[in-house]
């Protein structure tokens, strides 16, 4: 019987585990998604038409600070539980790598968008 306890509580634990980590990983997508949205806002303004590339990019790096520190918390906290045996600070720098890559494409797409236009 103690056996049968046991393996109910297990399993109920990992089921448990498994929810939160959906969750987590819910979380850091949609962290994903509200930064994304918010480049994307940043990149359609139409202050941005006279700007050059070192602007915009300053312009960018600086946007969406809220959205930008929700992601970077939800992500950390997501691989932070999808692998606790490795060092927060790699998770850290993953996630900040994350934001660096978003930055970057956005960046491009304008730099892109607006040697097309010339």
């Amino acid at each position: 019987m103690r056996v049968l306890i046991a393996a109910v509580v297990a399993l109920t634990a990992s089921v448990a585990m498994a929810d939160d980590l959906d969750d987590a990983h819910r979380q850091a997508l949609a962290g994903r998604d509200s930064y994304w949205n918010c480049l994307a806002q940043e990149y359609s303004r139409d202050r941005n038409e006279g700007m050059s590339g070192e602007q915009f990019t300053a312009l960018i790096a600086g946007a969406c600070a809220s959205e930008r520190q929700n992601l970077r918390v939800s992500l950390v906290s997501y691989l932070s539980m999808q692998h606790p045996d490795v060092d927060a600070g790699d998770h850290m720098t993953t996630a900040n790598n994350a934001i660096a890559s978003a930055q970057k494409d956005v960046v491009t797409a304008f730099i892109r968008h607006k040697a097309a236009s010339k």
